[in-house]
């Protein structure tokens, strides 16, 4: 929250980086604060310029974050004080409501085409599906593969690249059969495979008609999507890894940074689809709907879903209706911090399980 000179006048911004958050609210107290407080909220890009710049080595997930948080917060103020929409502010709508994708998953193709069904009757058409967790499937203790693991292999989450490609090409064609065409369904690779694997996993895929085939590849082999693109045409998503520009927008500094990569979007053919997971805040998510409307080269929207803590906690956060995420039309981003229902449920420090993935030597997998 950025509160100016002008009573009742604040606005609000995102800066979630779930997994370092304390970093971010460092960055924030102890650097961005005392060089933001006192200036000019009108100056949105001289402001994002010197909270970029200011450290003198820039760019990083921590930094980026908590510049994100302020950036989006003067957009918030510019629009109140001009007493319109953010959207309106940008420029007006090009379309009325933004269509979005969901997750749907299972242990197997069972369970992967009951969620597929569950959101098709919500009205959901674009669907991103895979079996098992983050990555694919996994091994355990109680697996008949856990014999794989050599003797004294750390605890970890086991993944095997080639049950992963193998497991989804199968789960996913039959998924594709038994929904037909109707309904546009997407993979995310999550980084998990060597380029090799990347490009004959892509081409075997390409028969199935992905909407598109995301993060296929890490940024350090970036350059094999040349050969991905020699051998399949299914559209491409990636920059979820990025440090700089990453395509989430609190993690490449706001808003300020993402109009101007989707304006550089719109004239190459680039569509845009935000980053709109579970570890976005709602006013991330409601951001990311104000720039949806205004793009002309809006693509898809990711949207994880809020549940009634959420609501609680952000009055006015977007309503889903029948696969299409709708804004409210009060002056700014239209969503607020309710700070007395957020005490209720304060952060909890852990140490996830999902980003200390292994394969079956025991070793640790990337991204």
């Amino acid at each position: 929250k950025v509160l100016t000179s002008e009573p009742g006048l604040y606005g609000v911004g995102c800066a979630s980086f779930t997994q370092r958050y304390m970093a971010v609210q460092a960055a924030i107290d102890a650097h961005l604060k005392p060089l933001v407080v006192g200036r000019d909220v009108d100056r949105i890009e001289e402001l994002f310029q010197l909270m970029m710049i200011h450290g003198y080595w820039r760019n990083g997930p921590v930094l980026n974050n908590g510049i994100a948080g302020i950036d989006i917060a003067l957009w918030d103020i510019k629009a109140k004080r001009a007493g319109m929409p953010l959207y309106d502010l940008l420029g007006g709508k090009c379309r009325e409501a933004a269509a979005v994708y969901r997750h749907a998953g299972g242990r197997d193709h069972i369970e992967l085409e009951d969620s597929v069904r569950k959101f098709m009757e919500q009205g959901v058409r674009h669907m991103r599906v895979s079996v098992g967790g983050y990555g694919g499937p996994r091994f355990d203790e109680d697996d008949s593969r856990h014999w794989d693991r050599p003797d004294g292999a750390l605890d970890g989450d086991y993944f095997d690249r080639r049950t992963y490609t193998r497991t989804n090409l199968a789960r996913i064609s039959r998924l594709r059969s038994a929904v037909g065409d109707d309904v546009e369904l997407m993979h995310d690779v999550h980084e998990r495979l060597l380029p090799a694997e990347a490009v004959e996993f892509a081409r075997e895929l390409e028969p199935l008609r992905l909407f598109f085939l995301e993060d296929l590849l890490a940024p350090e082999d970036i350059e094999w999507f040349a050969n991905v693109r020699a051998v399949c045409t299914t559209p491409l998503a990636m920059g979820e890894l990025f440090n700089h520009p990453r395509m989430h927008i609190t993690q490449m500094g706001g808003l300020t940074p993402a109009r101007k990569v989707t304006a550089l979007g719109e004239l190459h053919g680039v569509r845009t689809a935000w980053h709109g997971p579970g570890d976005v805040s709602p006013v991330g998510h409601t951001l990311n709907l104000h720039l949806d409307l205004v793009s002309p080269n809006f693509g898809i929207q990711e949207h994880a879903g809020f549940g009634e803590q959420l609501r609680e906690v952000f009055p006015g956060a977007p309503e889903l209706r029948r696969g299409y995420l709708y804004p409210n039309d009060q002056p700014g981003l239209g969503i607020d911090i309710d700070e007395v229902a957020a005490a209720k449920y304060p952060c909890k420090s852990l140490v996830d399980t999902w980003t200390q993935t292994r394969i079956f030597d025991g070793s640790i997998a990337r991204p």
